[in-house]
């Protein structure tokens, strides 16, 4: 257990007010989720400085906060502890560190260009079937997020984190932080080839994993990055190349997908070849923590899809599959696959890849080949980037219409869907897709 008086010494903090035995259970810097008793973290953003909050927190009922701006202290603390640190991040870094160094668990740490979290939600599902589970939630896989799931740990007996970058030595950090015992790269792609430059680079950036791990890689043999990796033990998955897992007689369709792993009958309730990858991994973990082949099995046919991934909505006239979460070139390429499998007219509502600097145009222009080559009847695209996209398009006689913002989309969608169509919505998380989503789902003929 952590208590005010350890933060004081791992973090050579200060105490400004109140007592140094309070034991320190839950971590949180946002006020909004906060709870009675919690830790109240002060974190300086972009525009916005979190350690102002810090009565709003006590108000809530924080027993503790941690600040790094002594300025924004006036002396009103009521009973709560007050512990001023140099660097608020750091601080909550250093103590997931010393949390971490308590628990003699399996660890599970996962990055990868694409499916880091569709994979974690399946690694999860499996683990949680034999052991009491602690995983990254929501977007919480940076070097605040992450820290942050550490320190919730409790009386877990296995601890699963996703690891998020934009920039080399990113992964680094986190990896130091988790001390993983079996680490997951589940491909590199283009993801943030932006501000990395090239796919080595992103490939440089993934297997910083490897930094602080004390256990096995398990790697997408599939991917051409991934087959280049040397590592002491390495684990490989595949459909297409010899691995030590690999998947065989697959049959999908865009709402399940069947195939077999070791004489094992696999049945999972969504069609994608990406989530037959995802499995891979799952069932992996599964083996190497030695889980009963029947619990893994069964956590892989009744897992949970994280909202806005590939999930199927039916409204009364139409389907849509809201993929919004987030985009690049080889998420956009697997949903098109499933999309194309689909009877009946089929649409791609498109919004803009972000941070591809000097790329976008020409994956844009490959996304373009991609719906064309899935056989897509209709393309609506929105944003300066993907209007490459509907350019292809266009040009190849397809029904294509370009909008400047989600706005305008927004005035002419109704007259362009149709009763019967099935709808894939997918963009960067930055384009806020979701804005169109709720619309369809709330629109009436």
């Amino acid at each position: 257990m952590i208590y005010v008086k350890d933060i004081i010494r791992i973090c050579h903090g200060e105490l400004i007010s109140g007592d140094e035995n309070i034991e320190c259970i839950n971590f949180t810097n946002d006020t909004r989720t906060l709870n009675e008793g919690d830790v109240f973290v002060g974190i300086k953003g972009d525009t916005f400085n979190g350690n102002t909050f810090y009565k709003d927190a006590i108000k809530k009922g924080a027993k503790v906060c941690i600040i790094d701006d002594k300025s924004v202290l006036d002396g009103d603390y009521g009973k709560a502890s007050i512990i001023l640190v140099d660097d608020s991040i750091k601080a909550i870094q250093e103590l997931a560190k010393y949390k971490r160094s308590l628990y003699d668990i399996p660890v599970i740490a996962i990055t990868g260009s694409v499916g880091k979290t569709s994979v974690k939600d399946m690694v999860s599902a499996v683990v949680s079937s034999h052991f009491k589970t602690l995983s990254t939630k929501g977007n919480m896989n940076n070097h605040i997020g992450v820290p942050l799931t550490i320190l919730g740990l409790k009386d877990h007996e296995a601890l699963i984190v996703e690891m998020g970058m934009n920039h080399l030595g990113e992964i680094h950090v986190l990896s130091n932080i988790a001390k993983p015992t079996i680490g997951i790269i589940t491909n590199v792609g283009t993801a943030h080839i932006g501000n990395l430059g090239s796919r080595e680079n992103i490939l440089k950036a993934k297997m910083e994993i490897t930094d602080a791990l004390n256990g096995p890689l398990i790697i997408n043999n599939d991917n051409d990055m991934l087959r280049t990796v040397k590592y002491d033990i390495l684990i490989t998955i595949g459909i297409d190349n010899d691995s030590d897992y690999m998947a065989h007689d697959i049959r999908d369709n865009v709402f399940s997908s069947t195939f077999y792993i070791e004489n094992n009958y696999i049945s999972l309730p969504i069609g994608s070849k990406a989530f037959v990858y995802n499995a891979l991994f799952a069932y992996a973990v599964g083996k190497k923590l030695n889980i009963p082949e029947d619990k893994i099995i069964n956590a892989l046919e009744n897992f949970k899809l994280t909202p806005h991934r590939l999930e199927l909505i039916e409204h009364k006239d139409y389907r849509i599959i809201d993929d919004t979460y987030n985009a690049s070139l080889d998420s956009v390429n697997n949903a098109l696959e499933t999309l194309g499998k689909v009877k009946g007219r089929k649409v791609f509502i498109f919004g803009d890849i972000l941070e591809l600097d000097k790329y976008a145009e020409e994956i844009h222009k490959q996304i373009g080949e991609s719906v064309i080559n899935n056989n897509i009847d209709v393309l609506i695209t929105v944003g300066e980037n993907a209007y490459y996209t509907y350019s292809v398009v266009y040009d190849n006689g397809i029904e294509s219409y370009h909008y400047n913002n989600n706005q305008e989309m927004l005035e002419e969608i109704d007259k362009i869907i149709d009763i019967g169509d099935t709808i894939l919505v997918k963009g960067s998380h930055g384009m806020n897709l979701t804005q169109i989503v709720e619309h369809l789902k709330n629109f009436k003929n």
